[in-house]
């Protein structure tokens, strides 16, 4: 048999991405339902005003990310020592429970801020463990040259489904509360499904320190390499004052007023961005400056979130989150393949929970960071001071991490150094 010469030619790469396409288009389908609802509960049951609301929206953000923050060097270790088909599988799982719930609970009527609070923590602890164990089996089945395309495929199905599933939660919230939640239900059903079919790969042989040690191993690693803690610290810092996500609810009913299909093609239209930015880099992926062009797509991520959050034109609106979601794109799509060719396959399981946590920290505490902001300015001005320093923190990374500036290619640093030894 002949070796492979693009990604989607290796089945179970196949089965990774349907299950990644399939399981995002509900998740988020779910998600921006339950910010809408969180919004709305606080605005017409508790009386609350568009600020209190809106703080609301932030501490949504914050349950998602406390179990996140506490699960995350188990779900590392996890993804490093277990099978990790079968870890994306039982936290798919654990999301299907959650929509099943909320689904229920609209149903018949006794749907709370309380309950949403709690599914939403839920939903972040299931989440955990799936970054983690989809990430690092990736690498374990494409070959080494086709993983930038690799990883640039797998956005387009992350960003692709992420246009879908809100946009189709939006349609079916406005019809029916619990439509959008039997939606997640069924297609959760069929990502499980595509995950129990990869083949089995052996995890890494087991190593002797005992498992506090080797989950404090994975974050020393990152912290004793500048190029990877630049990489994952940038994102973290720049979308949690730049993150716009948490506000659309208020934007949507008090700002633009473009009810519930409005907010779901807003919550559609940074996907959309990104999805076309995926299709360039699948065909044509990025090769050369890649540390330069990732720092221009994170200041070009921080300017679009000023200009949206300054729009009162809801056309201008969407283009701006469209382009806000093309630079983010190009900036995961560097940085995650920097972070997977540059880490030990050993690592990988540990490493992509701290990026994760990374990412997790930028968008559910900027969330909160967001609501805490809209609660004394209003979101308006949240939003855009959120983007100008986005931008701040752009041109500090520069300084403080030249490495990141003077990465030329994705070639593994850490295989270089070793050579040097």
């Amino acid at each position: 048999m002949s070796a492979a010469t693009h990604p989607l030619q290796v089945r179970d790469f196949r089965l990774i991405w349907l299950a990644r396409f399939i399981s995002v288009a509900a998740t988020t389908a779910m998600v921006v339902v339950i910010g809408a609802q969180t919004y709305q509960i606080a605005r017409t049951t508790y009386g609350m005003n568009e600020q209190q609301a809106s703080f609301m929206l932030g501490v949504l953000g914050l349950t998602q990310f406390i179990p996140f923050l506490i699960l995350t060097p188990l779900a590392g270790l996890v993804a490093d020592r277990m099978d990790r088909r079968y870890v994306a599988a039982v936290a798919t799982a654990v999301d299907l429970l959650i929509a099943i719930a909320l689904a229920l609970a609209n149903a018949r009527g006794v749907l709370t801020l309380l309950l949403l609070f709690a599914l939403a923590a839920l939903y972040g602890a299931a989440r955990v463990f799936i970054g983690p164990s989809l990430s690092a089996i990736v690498p374990n089945v494409v070959p080494a040259e086709l993983l930038p395309k690799a990883i640039a495929i797998s956005s387009l199905a992350w960003q692709s489904a992420a246009v879908l599933g809100p946009a189709l939660g939006g349609f079916l919230l406005a019809r029916n509360h619990a439509l959008p939640y039997w939606f997640s239900a069924a297609t959760l059903l069929l990502a499980i499904g595509a995950l129990l079919a990869i083949r089995h790969r052996a995890p890494p042989a087991a190593a002797k320190e005992p498992p506090l040690k080797l989950m404090g191993d994975g974050a020393k690693f990152v912290w004793r390499d500048r190029f990877l803690l630049g990489c994952v610290s940038l994102d973290l810092f720049a979308v949690l004052l730049g993150g716009a996500t948490a506000m659309m609810p208020a934007f949507a009913y008090d700002v633009l007023h473009v009810g519930d299909e409005g907010l779901g093609l807003m919550r559609a239209a940074p996907a959309l961005g990104a999805s076309l930015v995926a299709i360039y880099l699948g065909f044509r992926p990025i090769a050369r400056n890649v540390g330069a062009k990732m720092l221009w797509a994170v200041a070009g991520y921080g300017l679009a979130t000023l200009v949206f959050g300054l729009s009162t034109n809801f056309v201008l609106s969407l283009g701006t989150l469209a382009l806000l979601g093309g630079a983010d794109a190009i900036s995961v799509f560097i940085r995650s393949t920097l972070v997977q060719l540059n880490t030990p396959d050993e690592m990988r399981g540990r490493v992509s929970s701290i990026s994760g946590l990374a990412i997790s920290a930028s968008n559910e505490l900027g969330e909160m960071q967001s609501g805490l902001a809209a609660a004394f300015l209003g979101p308006v001005a949240a939003v855009a001071l959120g983007g100008a320093g986005a931008i701040v923190i752009t041109a500090i990374w520069t300084g403080l991490f030249p490495e990141l500036k003077r990465a030329k290619t994705f070639a593994p640093h850490y295989r270089k150094k070793e050579t040097v030894k």
